[in-house]
């Protein structure tokens, strides 16, 4: 997946602290801080590349990695395709 660019974001997340970029990558993600009834929660936006979306078609599920030993609540969920210009 790619780093997708949210919509009205309100800030960007880098690596965290002590976070080694040659063992794992991590790079700069946009994200919306949005009011929820659990809290603020933080939305990014995710793209799959030609060959996810190929497996996607194809049946494939959607992993979540989550680094560490605590789970944090997430979600999950497919965002509404990008609007397209009419002439």
């Amino acid at each position: 997946m790619l780093i997708g660019r949210i919509q009205n974001a309100t800030r960007v997340l880098g690596a965290p602290a002590n976070w080694d970029q040659k063992v794992l990558p991590c790079g700069a993600l946009p994200i919306l801080d949005a009011p929820s009834g659990a809290g603020i929660q933080m939305i990014s936006a995710w793209e799959p590349t030609p060959q996810e979306l190929l497996k996607l078609v194809a049946g494939a599920p959607v992993y979540l990695n989550v680094f560490g030993t605590i789970h944090p609540p997430v979600a999950v969920f497919v965002g509404e395709p990008p609007e397209t210009e009419t002439p």
